[in-house]
């Protein structure tokens, strides 16, 4: 799994170079070999003792702790050339982690197994703007239980997950310093509220970043540098780097939708004027095409924005052009400072590109010339689970680089 995450707290307290902190580190590398082996290998004890350099010994009496924890199972046999066949190790899927979302018209829930693949998920509707923190975080842990209680239906175990949230955030504290479009400003999470009971608990996300992250992994071209842009209700922005996420010294870079791309145009929710996301998010573009009537779900608006640009209407058209135009002028700036050459839709941006990119295209030749070529320009490999996978595949990889949480 190649998937960056925060480092994992509470990790132990043995000094480092102790016997415990050595069989600490040999757990998380031969739980990482396991992990490494191509979906549908199940190494053998011998297979991940070649992969790690330790002695098969060794591997066998740290293999027994990941079986006792869980986290692993064994199956089948292996096949290994001449002699015994050797008994099969693989991520135990009956095992998961919660992937969880907040968005400014939704609320989302998955369990996604150690493996990444999703065993179940869960979207609702819910119109979160300027919601108080309480209500919103309350309605997402009944979806999350209800999940839970699915996934536990299949014999899955959820053991943590990972919140994604559109804003600024502190994740050691589980804090939202701010989050324009939801109206949260130093907001602090109860995030153990959410998944009580479980080992790993909740970690806290940027949302385009988790997406961003979740990306990485399934990327079919395996592009390792790439900035990844979500349309939303806001805009958000993931930069991708030698396949590390980049998000600077405070851990805020990426913040793509605040970049000025009309300077004498509308006020946006972070305070500033004429922000790429009042022109290319989701409630600018419903509301230029003539399709933001009151109460209308972000389905049934999207389901009419894409009916209004097969038919051929003027408003719609010019509403995605001018954003695909907007679009541009955002991301070429961004080329210039990060000199970045693969971008990556996601969100409605995904779903809007045959009409916006054209003027996508356009607006980057012009303000960019010879930064993107058409091929370098894609559309997401994971869509609309992006953010779930991503939190949830985050707290996998920690789990992965200290197995011990589980086994303590």
């Amino acid at each position: 799994m190649a998937m960056p995450a925060p480092a994992a707290a509470g990790s132990g307290g043995a000094a480092p170079g102790s016997v415990g902190d050595v069989r600490r580190s040999n757990l998380a590398l031969v739980l990482g070999a396991v992990a490494e082996f191509p979906p549908g290998t199940c190494p053998s004890r011998a297979q991940v003792a070649g992969a790690t350099g330790l002695t098969k010994a060794s591997v066998s009496s740290l293999v027994l702790d990941l079986l006792d924890a869980g986290i692993i199972r064994e199956v089948g046999l292996n096949p290994q050339g001449r002699g015994r066949p050797g008994v099969g190790l693989e991520l135990n899927p009956g095992r998961a982690v919660m992937g969880m979302e907040v968005n400014v018209d939704y609320i989302s829930a998955a369990a996604v197994d150690l493996a990444g693949n999703v065993v179940i998920r869960e979207v609702r509707e819910r119109d979160n703007r300027n919601s108080a923190v309480g209500p919103v975080l309350a309605a997402l842990a009944v979806l999350a239980a209800r999940v839970r209680s699915a996934a536990g239906e299949q014999g899955v175990e959820v053991l943590g997950g990972g919140l994604a949230v559109p804003g600024l955030v502190e994740p050691a504290t589980g804090r939202v310093l701010t989050a324009p479009n939801l109206g949260w400003v130093d907001a602090d999470l109860d995030l153990d509220a959410l998944l009580p009971e479980t080992p790993l608990g909740v970690a806290l996300f940027n949302e385009a970043n988790a997406a961003a992250l979740a990306e990485l992994r399934h990327r079919p071209d395996g592009a390792s540098n790439f900035l990844f842009v979500s349309g939303e209700v806001g805009v958000g922005g993931g930069i991708v780097i030698g396949s590390e996420l980049f998000t600077g010294p405070e851990g805020h870079a990426g913040e793509v939708g605040h970049i000025v791309v009309d300077p004498g145009g509308g006020r946006c929710s972070c305070g500033g004027t004429g922000c790429l996301e009042t022109v290319a998010g989701q409630d600018a573009i419903f509301s230029a095409a003539g399709l933001a009537p009151e109460g209308a779900s972000r389905t049934a608006s999207m389901s009419a924005l894409l009916q209004a640009l097969e038919a051929g209407e003027t408003k719609a058209l010019s509403a995605v052009t001018r954003a695909g135009r907007a679009l541009g002028i955002g991301l070429a700036s961004t080329a210039r400072v990060v000199n970045i050459h693969s971008v990556v839709l996601g969100g409605h941006f995904a779903v809007l590109e045959p009409w916006l990119r054209q003027p996508l295209l356009e607006s980057l030749q012009k303000y960019a010339p010879g930064k993107y070529t058409p091929e370098q320009v894609t559309v997401s490999a994971v869509g609309e689970s992006g953010a779930l996978l991503g939190a949830a595949g985050s707290v996998i990889r920690s789990l992965v680089e200290a197995p011990h949480r589980l086994h303590a």
